[in-house]
């Protein structure tokens, strides 16, 4: 089909208000034309609505992936202790009532929004772990990612899905969550010593 030089504006968009704003594809043969500027300007548009993720705190991160521990902080480097105690204080905020405390603003570890932080024990188990938004099959894959090795040790049972990655002597990287339907939410942490 031969297309004159007047349908050739109006399918390439030129006629159609394509420099007024509106962006529509329009149709030429097979390939769909669109006007680059009106797309980039929608573009930045949908930017601005999106939710505003948090960056990765590296220090949260650290210790809830065994690349930091508190308890070797007590006896190696108590000023270390003392000043990402500080952090935490400013950083989260606690009830009474609670096991647990909140982070006061938006944070993330490996990539995955902070719920609460288990700072000093869960259950029997002394150590630091976060609970993150995020599915079982989501934070394992993004830790797994993030450290560049698999955690392969899993069991399922008594309602929990569970896995563990021996790091270190007394640091052992825990995932943990709840079976489905109570599985929407996924435990991070490094467990160093479990009591009796």
């Amino acid at each position: 089909m031969r297309v004159s030089p007047v349908h050739s504006a109006s399918l390439t968009g030129r006629a159609n208000g394509c420099n007024g704003g509106a962006i529509r594809p329009i149709l030429l043969g097979t390939k769909i034309v669109k006007c680059a500027w009106a797309a980039g300007v929608w573009l930045v548009a949908l930017a601005g609505a999106a939710p505003a993720w948090s960056a990765d705190d590296p220090r949260v991160e650290n210790l809830a992936l065994c690349r930091d521990s508190w308890l070797d902080w007590k006896t190696t480097d108590p000023a270390k202790l003392d000043s990402f105690g500080a952090f935490f204080r400013s950083a989260f905020s606690h009830s009474s009532n609670d096991a647990y405390f909140v982070p006061k603003s938006a944070m993330a570890i490996v990539g995955l929004k902070v719920l609460r932080v288990f700072p000093d024990s869960l259950g029997m188990g002394v150590g630091f772990s976060v609970l993150v938004d995020a599915a079982f099959d989501v934070a394992k894959p993004a830790v797994e990612h993030e450290l560049g090795k698999p955690v392969r040790q899993c069991e399922t049972g008594d309602g929990t899905r569970a896995c563990e990655l021996p790091v270190a002597e007394q640091r052992t990287l825990t995932l943990a969550t709840g079976d489905p339907p109570n599985d929407k939410t996924t435990l991070i942490g490094c467990y160093y010593v479990y009591e009796k």
